[in-house]
């Protein structure tokens, strides 16, 4: 039997052992600099000191400013020094972590007392590195993100909104001949988020540029030509043909875009977002899929190749990246307007379904697919802000205005219609803010109502199309609308409901 006194030992040293390692944990260097190497613990207790005061720092600014330190994180350069910073900090914690195992004597301890020493020193170490890999990666996806926003955008609020330009393109493999397919402008409150969506339809005739635009002394009676095929989506490769008027460093295209939208619609644009529908297919498969309630059988392949099949009705159906992209980029046994509704609920159940779960197991993945499929000019600097305007809208309802027949003529607009449709249906939305909102009116150049077009929808769900079924469906691949029986008013894409909609 030991004495008492050796047991009292044994338990000291014990103790001593474990304080050894939980102390190298959480102070690292402070077991060295008494009980090793004197001046690596000084060196390395500064070091970590230094990275806990900086820490302190960025969280402050997180709390003060915001939108700059945000800036500063999404950095490429900056998110780059901080991962490999992380690795490097975490390699000297497990090294002052092991040398206080040594200097704790553990072959001076029971077999038990051991093992569980060793126990702990990995729990330990496997735990750090599960925090730093973790860490790491939310700075990888920073950089990604970061990548993504390299600014040049108008950062003053106009009006009290900001405008931003959204472009979808399918899958075009560089800027030169690009065709945007589809074409909304999202005006949202710059204080509450609230948000209108206009829908402009690619087909569209005779748009103007405006007098700051070099391209008005080319087209002072609007984008026209003889063979009617200066539509607004090829306004991109006219500025891109014309880059010469533009100064150096301007994407010319998106400049003409801007400025040719702006015009139609009667706003100011801060920003744009270029979206390439072939990027959704790895962002949606990050994201686990999407569920859809399809209304009808969707076809794969057409236009210039075989329908290989078709994706077919149903509530609830899941879509993984490939059915996703194929039900949002199809054209055959279509409209061209159906086909714009279709990827508007791709877009609303990727918003409403992208779950905080999702975000925080996924995130790397999610920053690598959005690179592929968004280029943008808002900033770092600026992301934080249009984020919370994000957040504080996510429960209110967005007004979707689409400028699609019966509301008008593609081939002939009238802009005065499109211009106080949108000054009408920014004013309606603004007042839905208002304590005691007062009746709105309908003005005399305005059809009443304004919808079949312009309808107000849940924020996660598409805009809504309400009007009589069309005698005939277009033919096979047809982008052209069906003509409307007398009497009746009819949309080309049909009731968005018999189309899609999200659950």
């Amino acid at each position: 039997m030991p004495s008492s006194k050796t047991e009292r030992a044994r338990r000291l040293q014990m103790r001593r052992a474990f304080g050894f390692v939980l102390m190298s944990a959480v102070l690292p260097g402070s077991v060295q600099s008494f009980a090793g190497h004197r001046g690596i613990g000084r060196i390395a207790g500064r070091v970590y000191l230094a990275f806990v005061a900086l820490a302190l720092l960025v969280m402050l600014g997180l709390l003060l400013f915001r939108g700059p330190t945000v800036g500063l994180l999404l950095n490429p350069a900056v998110a780059g020094v901080v991962r490999v910073t992380l690795w490097v900090l975490f390699i000297g914690w497990l090294a002052l972590l092991v040398d206080a195992w040594h200097l704790a004597s553990p072959l001076k301890l029971g077999q038990k007392a051991r093992l569980g020493l060793t126990a702990t020193t990995l729990a330990l170490a496997l735990g750090m590195g599960g925090v730093t890999t973790v860490a790491a990666s939310g700075f990888q996806a920073a950089g990604n993100v970061g990548f993504v926003l390299q600014g040049g955008g108008d950062i003053e609020v106009k009006a009290g909104r900001y405008n931003v330009l959204l472009l979808g393109v399918d899958g075009a493999d560089g800027r030169d001949g690009l065709r945007p397919d589809s074409i909304n402008v999202a005006s949202v409150d710059a204080e509450t988020g609230r948000t209108v969506l206009f829908g402009l339809p690619r087909n569209l005739q005779k748009v103007r540029f405006p007098l700051s635009s070099p391209l008005r002394s080319l087209y002072r009676n609007g984008y026209v030509c003889e063979n009617n095929e200066c539509l607004l989506n090829g306004v991109y490769t006219l500025g891109v043909e014309h880059a010469d008027l533009y100064d150096d460093g301007v994407d010319a295209g998106l400049q003409a875009m801007k400025e040719a939208v702006g015009e139609t619609l009667g706003l100011e644009l801060n920003y744009y977002a270029m979206i390439d529908m072939a990027g959704f297919q790895s962002l949606i498969n990050a994201m686990g899929g999407i569920r859809l309630n399809v209304g009808k059988p969707i076809p794969m392949g057409g236009g210039g190749s075989k329908i290989h099949g078709y994706i077919e009705p149903g509530e609830n159906v899941h879509l993984d990246g490939y059915h996703a992209l194929w039900f949002a980029r199809s054209r055959a046994e279509s409209s061209d307007y159906e086909r714009m509704v279709r990827q508007k609920c791709v877009m609303s159940a990727m918003a409403k379904q992208l779950d905080p779960g999702t975000v925080a197991t996924k995130f790397v993945d999610l920053s690598k697919a959005g690179q592929d499929l968004l280029s943008t000019d808002v900033g770092t600097g600026e992301v934080m802000e249009l984020a919370e305007l994000a957040l504080r809208a996510k429960d209110l309802k967005i007004t979707s205005v689409n400028f699609s027949p019966p509301l008008i003529t593609p081939a002939d607009p009238d802009f005065t219609l499109i211009r106080s449709t949108v000054k009408d249906k920014i004013a309606e939305s603004a007042a839905l803010d208002e304590a005691n909102p007062a009746p709105t009116t309908t003005p005399a150049n305005t059809p009443a109502p304004v919808s079949p077009a312009a309808e107000t929808t849940g924020s996660a769900e598409p805009a809504v199309v309400e009007s009589a079924a069309a005698s005939e469906s277009p033919a096979a691949g047809s982008e052209e609308s069906p003509a409307a029986p007398a009497g009746e008013s009819v949309s080309p894409a049909d009731d968005v409901e018999l189309v899609c909609s999200v659950p």
